[in-house]
């Protein structure tokens, strides 16, 4: 593949292979892919004159090949509690939204795989304007990089793919995204530290499910009946409650890890102890529940979730059937960066 073939907006998109593939190319010895892919993956250099023990003529020669980054920074958005939301810029002018989210000594870092979603939960802002293109593997880990660099150079501790868009809608770059931020030479993220939250398109688990990546799987359930999440989830091709029990049962043989069924809590739709006992029947060992209190979306006023009192009801029905459940904290929802807030945005000033 020659250089100008890489279908990538950036060197940050290519894998080590790619990288050598590279470096060899421009007629230079093999231990410089290495250097490279370090100051790219592992120190998150966001321009060449940091590549300080590469060759000048080398640095120059690679800015005419490809840009190192994929994304900047635009506009950031503080929380009162730590949490901050971050514009990621694109080539092309389109944006994403990525979230920082620090907790005692955990710090956690939410990326998004779509300039918008096409899935269409009602509870969502992302999909409020549908699907405008797929991020390639760089515009996604490049979230990461962009994160840490404004978080002052804090190493993620864990990843989660609970952005913007449907990931499994956008598998291979996701995949590749995954080893990058897994690879020793880089970040060398644990697959333990990483989370991929879905609502569950058919084609795309089974990609996924066949490239042997290993990371947590979270599965966006939000009701335990199909004709109530027909609803919830209009659009996305996720099949019955019944199958997507059974994805979650076939991620747990091939990775051995418990899959969590997310449920977004909305008062008077999916709150009834009728709903508590049905999402107890489909979960149970190996296949826990995070419930998720809905945040407000200005498009939908007539969304909200349920009381604390309700919710905590709703926890007892589930624990006294067995089922490990947890209540999502809510983080950033002062700043639109809580779960279901982040939406299309048009860039802002470098931050």
């Amino acid at each position: 593949m020659g250089v100008s073939d890489r279908d990538v907006s950036a060197l940050a998109g290519l894998d080590f292979d790619e990288i050598a593939a590279l470096v060899d190319e421009l007629g230079e010895p093999p231990y410089r892919a290495r250097q490279l892919f370090s100051w790219i993956q592992e120190k998150s250099a966001r321009d060449s004159d940091a590549l300080t023990n590469l060759p000048k003529a080398l640095r120059d020669r690679l800015a005419d090949v490809l840009p190192l980054r994929a994304a900047t920074a635009g506009t950031r958005h503080d929380s009162k509690d730590g949490t901050f939301k971050l514009l990621a810029r694109f080539h092309d002018g389109e944006t994403a939204e990525c979230v920082y989210i620090p907790e005692g000594d955990r710090r956690t870092v939410c990326i998004s795989t779509q300039v918008g979603c096409g899935v269409g939960c009602i509870f969502c802002a992302s999909g409020e304007q549908g699907v405008v293109r797929n991020l390639d593997a760089g515009e996604i880990v490049d979230q990461v990089h962009l994160v840490r660099t404004a978080s002052g150079g804090e190493r993620p501790g864990n990843v989660v793919v609970m952005g913007m868009g449907e990931p499994l809608h956008n598998v291979n770059p996701l995949v590749k995204a995954l080893r990058l931020l897994q690879d020793p030479r880089g970040l060398d993220l644990s697959p333990r530290r990483i989370t991929v939250s879905t609502s569950g398109p058919r084609a795309g688990f089974r990609e996924l499910l066949s490239s042997g990546v290993k990371v947590n799987l979270a599965v966006s359930l939000h009701a335990a009946e199909d004709r109530l999440r027909q609803e919830l989830v209009p659009r996305g091709d996720t099949g019955t409650v019944q199958e997507l029990q059974g994805m979650a049962a076939a991620w747990f043989r091939a990775t051995r890890r418990d899959v969590t069924f997310e449920y977004v809590l909305l008062a008077g739709i999916n709150d009834r102890d009728e709903d508590a006992l049905a999402l107890a029947r489909l979960a149970g060992r190996h296949l826990n529940v995070n419930l998720i209190p809905m945040n407000p979306v200005p498009y939908a006023p007539q969304l909200r979730a349920p009381s604390r009192e309700r919710i905590q009801s709703f926890v007892d029905l589930l624990e006294r059937a067995g089922v490990v459940v947890h209540v999502r904290r809510q983080r950033g929802d002062d700043v639109a960066a809580a779960c279901g807030q982040l939406r299309l945005s048009r860039a802002g000033p470098a931050c």
